[in-house]
């Protein structure tokens, strides 16, 4: 037996092991995705007025921020989908 394997036999006996209620877990992954889509949303509301301005030290952040939403709302769309 490699350690790697050692090592993971003896982790995987001292975890216990936790049920989860995958319904309540979608749920709750679900309304976190919807909380990120209105964040997201929200984040391009402030973009909106500034597109015509020159405040890229305020509009870069933004872009950033809107991406990054929108990373993490397809990331928590993946993890629902898995509960299927």
């Amino acid at each position: 037996m490699r350690l790697s394997e050692q090592l993971f036999s003896s982790f995987s006996n001292t975890v216990p092991s936790v049920e989860i209620d995958l319904v309540a877990f979608s749920a709750e992954l679900s309304a976190l995705e919807e909380h990120l889509a209105r964040c997201r949303d929200r984040v391009e509301g402030l973009i909106t007025p500034l597109r015509s301005s020159e405040r890229e030290d305020i509009l870069s952040p933004l872009y950033e921020s809107e991406r990054l939403l929108r990373s993490a709302e397809r990331a928590i769309s993946r993890a629902e989908r898995a509960t299927r």
